[in-house]
């Protein structure tokens, strides 16, 4: 067994130290790749927009336009979602639509993200729609069966106004404490009868 010179550490304790300090390197890098990673918020996601209600993903049959005829906008029923009520200070809304073929036949629509619009308004105030800053849309034909429910993918909405010439990401947050909010949705010439109200504080 050798013996450590004198003055020096035992190699053991270099091999230890360049351990740490090699962790010590990625968990800043990992640190740095996190604060670099935008939030989104601001547009539909693009893939798999749909969802039908108690499956994971679309089935072949529900997807496949195949030789069903085009729904009549007039027989698609659209029902804006938020996952809560209520949103504290540093809560973003997730925001979604159901729809519903109300029609008796199953038929073929749109439904991708290329067709998909959701508006929030305080009031009558104007404040985001989600094709101001939309950089990519996907058409995504879908067979809807009567009576079946459809979710499409929630996402967030980031607490600011939209415009066309408004997309950049130092956008003010809205008003809160307590203000009054409401999503609407519509898919393609399809648009929901009803609002959605949920508060922010």
């Amino acid at each position: 067994m050798s013996t450590p010179q004198p003055g020096r550490l035992p190699a053991s304790v270099y091999r230890r130290r360049r351990v740490v300090v090699g962790l010590a390197a990625l968990a800043v890098i990992a640190i740095i790749v996190l604060l670099l990673i935008p939030r989104g918020g601001d547009e539909p996601t693009t893939p798999d927009p749909t969802t039908p209600s108690g499956s994971g993903t679309p089935s072949a049959e529900s997807t496949e336009p195949a030789d069903a005829a085009a729904c009549d906008p007039a027989d698609i029923t659209l029902t804006p979602v938020t996952d809560k009520s209520e949103y504290q200070e540093g809560e973003f809304p997730m925001i979604s639509m159901t729809i519903v073929n109300s029609g008796t036949e199953a038929c073929s629509f749109d439904v991708g993200t290329d067709a998909q619009l959701y508006s929030i308004v305080s009031g009558s105030d104007p404040i985001w729609n989600s094709r101001d800053c939309q950089s990519e849309s996907a058409p995504q034909e879908m067979v809807l069966e009567p009576g079946v429910e459809t979710n499409t993918t929630p996402f967030e909405w980031g607490r600011v106004r939209s415009g066309t010439d408004n997309c950049g990401d130092d956008r003010p947050l809205v008003t809160a404490e307590g203000a009054t909010y409401r999503l609407s949705v519509a898919l393609g010439q399809a648009k929901s009868e009803e609002d959605v109200p949920f508060l922010l504080y």
